[in-house]
């Protein structure tokens, strides 16, 4: 069963959840800013999004890491205020980048 990430922006602030669950930062494989998640542009937040997305769905921290600025730039930086993304389309925005 594919998995569901959804991020939202509220009047407390940012969430991003899995499966309805907080995700995991993963500062403990690269903090690129202590200032959390942000999508929609470039930038560190967004790829710290990127590759907190990318290592819960790959199970793979190294390749999480190497392609976190890719993914950020193809597909983090052009998310809507209120977004989802299956994890079936993660695996074709990938597969799409080669």
């Amino acid at each position: 069963m594919t998995k569901t990430y959804e991020g939202s922006r509220t009047i407390d602030g940012i969430v991003v959840t899995v499966d309805g669950t907080p995700l995991d930062a993963r500062y403990d494989i690269q903090r690129f800013t202590t200032m959390g998640f942000e999508w929609t542009y470039e930038g560190k937040e967004p790829r710290q999004l990127a590759l907190a997305i990318l290592a819960e769905h790959l199970n793979d921290d190294a390749k999480a890491l190497k392609m976190s600025q890719h993914f950020m730039t193809s597909v983090i930086a052009d998310l809507d205020n209120d977004w989802r993304l299956s994890g079936d389309e993660i695996d074709a925005a990938l597969t799409g980048m080669g």
